[in-house]
């Protein structure tokens, strides 16, 4: 028999009841004891929907507070000294101070979060493990034996699923003195060795360890560790499936295949070639678990292509064949079937969470008794969607075509050289050395957001929605210039998401009400669904922009969202290229550039926060992606006059290995989260020389902590040893949206502060 597993669930909740309830806790509405209420509601409610959709084994340790990276640093007893009570095991408090970094009135005392990171080439971030030579490792945190239990209560067959070894420690950043990662690896295996014994005295019979940096580009002493790793820990009770993910395992594929436990999980959907070659290195001993159903995208899976690859699978496996999502659908909404206002068709073409489980319980049933009415009916529903999205003619437009067949490579470049373009640039700026902006948005407040859905139900006019903004746009206004910020924004208040706001205003898109998936903590978002050819029937952002720059005699930017961030935080088509899809974003985009330059808009700033995201895995596969990101970006761009300056801004990311594709972007200014790292993102310009200007972030924003001016200074100091003060410029690391407005003023206050605390420093040396 065909088992039918999951790899992880959506934690959040349907109505992101996680999400609500974590902030109801942060703000002391709720005790921990309500908070800890919810969690179990919630995972019981989660694994009886899986048991129903026909999930044989279910998830347990896929629910996580804040992120599963950061739960597995707690359950090892890795706590930074700056949160860590002497003698006294973490608590919830710790582990959201961890997250968020607080501030001296909190419960959790005061210090800075920890970094964060994308997980992989998601839009899903976790906090960076912080690694020192002398760390000690204790089980400390007792999460994952609570949950199983729970769903033993429960009458569940269940998974525990734990972080790997191997992938923990590649994930994290060597603190202190620099010391080879892989040392720490001998005194970290006795503790997985504690969770297994633990766990198989629970009387489970399989954990799944996840290890998707089986599909990066390792060093060979990396891949020697594996097989020392493994090689102790199958002494350990437990049958162990390994699972890998998110790309294919290419030269790792016979490490995988050989490491001695009982199973190996691989992503079809990412890397469909890996199949059949896998079966030929696998021992015949062993599970394979196939990921068929996509568990990163909102399409519905084609039933009867992926059962041709499963039958072939089970012929030569037979018992020995799982079916599963690519990896943990903790990338896909919770439950389609509460979106009551799609459009029947296109809802037909879609499958969240709750769907995707029927979709590989179904397939494993097709395996087990392909004569079933079940089965019967799923395959002629299935062929069915297929046929009706392929012949559709919503989604092609001979028009779009066109217009992307006539580009040409003059359209991605600007008229001008850099070195050009910025003398005439700061000619007709005229800001200060340290020139200080934000980058972009501005608290949503409760009123903003109760303008916004009393709009949406018709509650609202559409001339007293416009009104309420406009009052909301000339408040930003009126506190950035009594900070005395040289460079304002309008602070976006009209805008629900820095995608959806456009995605909202192109054809080619579709809308969720209840799409959304976790980015990090207790923050959600809902991304937009490409269906087809994409186009802007008109301005999206002028009316608003022109109306700020009305209000003030300094300089208004023009805030966009770029081509690779738009798809890359929508749900993409699969029927096309992803490069093709940011090209006509790009060209859509492109035309409210010009638009906004021809209302006379001297500063444009194009988002690209999700750049570095896009990378695929293998460094081999990274060329041909930077050619067409950048030369969309460009493309964007590059309709503009040489003395309109363009600004884009990148989020947390690792981007020294691709700086000088960032310079290729060739964008006049970038702003850059480094406030987390101390400016250690900084580093790539010390070899490379960084042709164009650029903000380093001198304060986190993803945390309510405000750090003093001297802290900030402190930190443009850093940035100035390797980078021009004439190429400097003072931002936070990101938009304001998700902070409150006494914060968020507090911070900017400090932030203008250490900016002309730096002038005086430089006026006087230069003197």
């Amino acid at each position: 028999m065909a088992v039918a597993h999951n790899l992880g669930f959506p934690r959040i909740g349907g109505d992101r009841e996680l999400k609500k309830a974590v902030e109801a806790y942060w703000k002391g509405d709720i005790t921990e004891d309500n908070l800890r209420q919810v969690g179990r509601e919630l995972r019981a409610q989660h694994w009886q929907l899986q048991k129903d959709a026909g999930i044989d084994l279910l998830p347990v340790g896929d629910f996580a507070w804040y992120d599963q990276v950061l739960t597995h640093s707690l359950t090892f007893g890795v706590v930074p000294e700056r949160f860590a009570k002497a003698g006294a095991k973490p608590t919830l408090d710790t582990l959201f101070a961890m997250g968020r970094g607080v501030v001296e009135s909190s419960c959790c005392g005061g210090a800075h979060a920890q970094e964060m990171t994308k997980w992989f080439d998601t839009n899903y971030h976790y906090l960076v493990p912080e690694l020192t030579a002398d760390l000690e490792f204790s089980l400390s945190w007792e999460q994952l034996f609570e949950e199983v239990d729970e769903a033993l209560a429960l009458g569940h067959s269940v998974k525990p699923v734990v972080i790997g070894p191997l992938t923990w420690l590649w994930l994290g950043k060597v603190k202190g003195e620099a010391f080879n990662k892989l040392d720490l690896l001998e005194k970290l295996l006795p503790i997985y060795g504690e969770i297994f014994q633990r766990l198989a005295a629970q009387g489970v019979e399989w954990v799944q360890i996840d290890e998707p940096i089986l599909s990066l580009d390792l060093p060979q002493e990396w891949k020697n560790a594996f097989e020392r790793a493994y090689n102790l820990l199958q002494r350990e009770p437990l049958k162990k499936l390994v699972a890998t993910y998110f790309a294919g395992l290419e030269d790792n594929l016979g490490l995988a295949a050989g490491l001695p436990v009982d199973g190996l999980h691989i992503d079809l959907v990412r890397a469909p070639e890996q199949y059949p070659t896998i079966l030929d290195r696998l021992p015949a001993y062993k599970v394979l678990s196939l990921g068929v159903v996509n568990g990163r995208n909102v399409w519905r899976c084609d039933l009867e292509k992926v059962l041709d690859t499963l039958k072939h699978a089970h012929e030569r496996l037979g018992d020995r064949l799982w079916v599963a999502p690519s990896c943990s659908l903790l990338h896909s909404p919770v439950d389609l079937e509460r979106e009551d206002q799609l459009d029947e068709e296109l809802k037909s073409w879609l499958a969240f969470a709750v769907q995707k489980t029927a979709e590989v319980a179904i397939l494993a049933e097709a395996l087990n008794n392909p004569d079933s009415p079940q089965v019967k009916a799923a395959l002629a529903e299935s062929r069915k969607v297929q046929e009706s999205r392929a012949n559709s003619p919503r989604i092609h437009k001979p028009e779009v075509q066109a217009r992307l067949a006539a580009v040409t490579p003059a359209h991605s470049q600007r008229k001008s050289v850099f070195a050009e373009r910025i003398k005439l640039q700061r000619e007709r700026l005229d800001l200060p050395l340290f020139p200080t902006t934000s980058i972009g948005s501005f608290p949503q407040t409760a009123d903003i957001r109760a303008a916004r859905l009393a709009f949406r139900q018709g509650k609202l006019s559409e001339a007293d929605y416009k009104q309420a903004m406009r009052t909301e746009i000339q408040h930003a206004v009126q506190v950035q210039e009594e900070l005395d910020l040289d460079v304002l924004v309008h602070g976006e208040a009209e805008r629900n998401d820095m995608v959806e706001y456009f995605a909202e205003q192109l054809d080619g898109y579709l809308f969720t009400r209840f799409g959304w998936v976790q980015s990090y903590g207790s923050r959600c978002v809902k991304p937009a669904v490409i269906f087809g050819d994409l186009t802007r029937p008109q301005a999206m952002t002028v009316e608003w922009i022109e109306y700020a720059q009305q209000q003030t005699n300094k300089i208004m930017k023009g805030m966009l969202t770029g081509p690779v961030t738009m798809l890359m935080w929508s749900f993409p088509r699969e029927d096309v290229s992803r490069e093709q899809q940011a090209r006509q974003l790009a060209l859509a985009i492109r035309d409210e550039v010009v638009d906004l330059e021809a209302a006379g808009i001297k500063i444009i700033q194009i988002d690209e926060a999700a750049f570095r995201e896009g990378l695929p895995l293998r460094k081999a596969e990274w060329q041909h992606y930077l050619d067409w990101a950048t030369e969309s970006f460009r493309l964007t761009a590059s309709g503009v006059r040489d003395e309109t300056q363009i600004h884009t801004h990148m989020c947390y990311s690792e981007f020294n290995d691709v700086i000088d594709s960032i310079a290729a972007m060739d964008a006049d200014v970038i702003t850059i989260e480094t406030s987390r790292s101390q400016m250690e993102l900084l580093e790539a310009f010390e070899t490379f020389h960084y042709p164009n200007d650029i903000g380093p972030g001198v304060y986190d924003i993803h945390s309510p902590r405000v750090p003093d001016s001297e802290e900030m200074a402190n930190l443009l100091r850093k940035a100035a040893k390797r980078i021009p003060v004439e190429q400097l410029w003072v931002n936070p690391d990101c938009g304001l949206k998700t902070r409150a407005w006494p914060e968020t003023k507090a911070a900017l206050e400090h932030m203008v502060k250490a900016a002309k605390q730096l002038r005086e420093e430089y006026k006087k040396a230069a003197a």
